[in-house]
């Protein structure tokens, strides 16, 4: 992969870039848009103050954007700057429920639905004036009612297509649960992406006694549903892989879903291996749990959890005293969604930063150029675990 000094000179720009970060990504908004600036300070060519080149270069790339409610609860998207002809991101997380607002006196915290009505907001105060959206929304807004069992609704599905239906020409997220929902808005962009490459650099940097090989690490998939990815990380690391197959009840439901029985494990020994456990999100944590303490029963030596989106929907607790008793040794997730100052500083916690990821990708769009490369971090896999051996 090209330098960041040598990346994206050889095409024109979309158009000029703004970057519109909601209030539930600020944060996240601000570490792309560093990236952004620094990079197109630092880029030199002949055609950088060129007419089509216009707006190329800023102090910030952030567009003045806000959503201001009444006192009812509704709401309005509001663009305090122009943005016709603009090349437009907006970053969005739909898992933060930090954030709240006012009702009849009440204080509500905002769920996914508001955020994604918060979303769509926006690109309406947006009027068709730029010349392309992209969304960014690392945790694809109902993903995880990706398919229809009985009289259900396909929530993703349709909100795929609202988006479409408004303007949207790009959609990224990040380890979407069934990559197939793209079906639903087959003339469009979008992409899932894995963040594999920063597991592995955050891992390695947290842990650096860690050599993989076939005879001392496996990476685990807790279900059968995650196989692509274990597969993939185990094969990048040359390991062996295992997984568990989840037995349910199907004639019992219970918030929403089919209890658990029990984990069956499929895979080779894994007595005195250090194992990966890899899956896209941990919501209660349970099934994550249950997985490590069966590959203790197995006599597994450490245990890793990596998780693209750390919900923790029922708080710490149960992890704490996982962790007190041995059952892992690190859990790694990302900054694509709202992390808890207390999950932050738990000894346990390693923070996978996808910030500069995210401004590579922006960056590469923004210049109709292809981001092959970046969806397919091996070559950078390689090249930090030869460093790491050597």
């Amino acid at each position: 992969m090209q330098t960041t000094k040598e990346r994206c000179i050889e095409t024109i720009p979309v158009g000029p870039l703004g970057l519109i970060a909601l209030d539930s990504h600020k944060e996240l908004g601000k570490k792309v848009n560093d990236y952004l600036v620094s990079w197109r300070q630092e880029r030199n060519h002949e055609h950088k103050n060129s007419l089509s080149f216009q707006g190329y270069e800023r102090d910030s790339y952030l567009i003045n954007a806000e959503v201001p409610r009444f006192g009812s609860g509704e709401a309005k998207g509001v663009i305090r700057q122009s943005v016709r002809g603009a090349d437009l991101y907006l970053l969005v997380d739909v898992c933060n429920y930090s954030m709240t607002y006012n009702l009849c006196g009440y204080t509500n915290h905002m769920s996914p639905d508001d955020h994604f009505q918060d979303l769509k907001r926006i690109i309406a105060a947006v009027g068709g004036k730029a010349r392309r959206i992209n969304v960014i929304m690392p945790f694809l807004y109902e993903s995880r009612q990706h398919k229809r069992t009985g009289r259900e609704s396909l929530d993703c599905a349709l909100a795929l297509n609202e988006l479409v239906r408004m303007g949207v020409d790009n959609i990224i997220t990040f380890d979407a649960h069934d990559p197939r929902v793209q079906n639903a808005i087959p003339l469009k962009g979008f992409e899932t992406v894995q963040p594999v490459y920063q597991f592995i650099k955050g891992l390695f940097r947290a842990v650096p006694d860690l050599h993989p090989n076939k005879d001392t690490m496996m990476v685990i998939s807790p279900d059968e549903g995650g196989m692509g990815r274990a597969i993939y990380m185990a094969n990048v690391l040359g390991t062996d892989m295992g997984m568990f197959y989840k037995r349910r009840d199907y004639a019992t439901i219970i918030n929403g879903t089919n209890p658990i029985v029990a984990h069956e494990f499929l895979g080779s020994d894994v007595k005195g291996k250090d194992m990966i456990v890899i899956d896209d999100m941990i919501s209660s944590g349970g099934s994550v749990l249950e997985v490590a303490a069966e590959l203790k029963k197995r006599k597994a030596n450490r245990v890793f959890i990596c998780s693209t989106f750390g919900l923790f929907t029922n708080g710490m607790e149960k992890f704490d005293k996982a962790y007190e008793a041995g059952m892992f040794d690190f859990i790694l997730t990302t900054n694509l969604i709202y992390q808890t100052p207390e999950l932050l500083q738990k000894p346990y916690y390693i923070n996978c930063d996808l910030s500069k990821y995210i401004a590579y990708i922006i960056d590469t769009l923004n210049h109709d150029a292809s981001i092959s490369s970046l969806l397919n971090p091996l070559d950078r896999i390689n090249k930090f675990l030869k460093e790491h051996n050597s």
